[in-house]
């Protein structure tokens, strides 16, 4: 499984953020990353240097092998609970289709 980490030009400190985006993805998807190809996550600032609620956005995409892909977007206060936020709501679409494809079988 792949990880491709994108951020905006506002995202500050890029190594960092990768390697914690990195141990999230790992953490949680890792039981499940075998039909997984490639994991994308897409991180922006919103209001940019301006501060305010729920102001960073995370998507995260998976590309499923034989399947199209599947994503899911959280906002939140910070990198740290975006990040979080969509990789819980991607396992959930994920637990999902991939049921879906056992029960096919």
């Amino acid at each position: 499984m792949k990880i491709q980490v994108n951020t905006d030009n506002v995202i500050q400190g890029r190594s960092d953020v990768v390697a914690h985006v990195e141990s999230v993805v790992k953490s949680k998807l890792g039981a499940i990353s075998e039909g997984i190809t490639r994991i994308e996550v897409h991180i922006q600032d919103q209001n940019a240097h301006k501060s305010g609620p729920d102001d960073k956005r995370c998507q995260v995409e998976a590309r499923l092998e034989g399947r199209a892909p599947v994503s899911a977007t959280h906002a939140a206060d910070s990198i740290q609970s975006a990040v979080s936020g969509a990789v819980d709501k991607l396992r959930n679409v994920l637990d999902t289709e991939l049921g879906k494809m056992r029960q096919r079988r």
